[in-house]
């Protein structure tokens, strides 16, 4: 989450969101992308008999059962690669978080997947928001995640998903946005 103020004296606090769109999802892509096109080509060289593949020789491999085995995981691969290139070019969990003062709103904007759906879009009035509420959790499997406590409803979480931010960012985005909001941080 990238954070920056803009507009006239301070009024609108914009955090932008990255969603898929990270370098660790396009390294990922790319990865599963060559291993699953090179599991399906040798599968399909051995059942065709021809040798598809450029860098490898599959002449060795039998259909029954190597060549099934190799296009099953083929298969599952490329379709998980198919996956993760449109979750990258849907930008799926990117969008931004606006707290305006001039029309005392506050909005979650996220994308989503295609569908009726599509644009998750979240208003709320901004004195209905109590606090700012940071969540540290260390381990095998960190959370370090900022949320945002509105009245009579469940807590909104600000931050993205999968990649923990460090301590010092959480805990500098999270005392920008109890300034500006003029409400207290909890959980630091």
């Amino acid at each position: 989450m990238k954070a920056q103020t803009t507009s006239k004296d301070s009024l609108i606090l914009r955090q932008e969101v990255v969603g898929a769109r990270r370098p660790s999802n396009y390294f990922w892509a790319v990865i599963v992308s060559i291993g699953g096109l090179g599991f399906l080509l040798a599968g399909l060289s051995s059942y065709l008999k021809v040798n598809l593949l450029l860098v490898s020789d599959t002449s060795a491999l039998q259909f029954i059962p190597q060549g099934v085995a190799l296009l099953f995981y083929g298969t599952a691969g490329t379709l998980l690669a198919i996956y993760l290139w449109l979750s990258l070019l849907w930008n799926v969990g990117g969008g931004y978080n606006e707290f305006n003062k001039e029309t005392g709103k506050l909005k979650i904007f996220r994308w989503g997947y295609p569908g009726k759906n599509r644009r998750v879009d979240l208003d709320w009035p901004l004195e209905d928001v109590q606090a700012v509420r940071a969540e540290v959790r260390e381990g095998l499997n960190p959370k370090r995640e900022l949320f945002l406590r509105i009245k009579q409803r469940r807590d909104i979480p600000l931050t993205r998903v999968g990649d923990p931010m460090s301590l010092s960012e959480l805990e500098n985005q999270g005392a920008e946005l109890a300034r500006f909001l003029e409400i207290p941080l909890e959980g630091l």
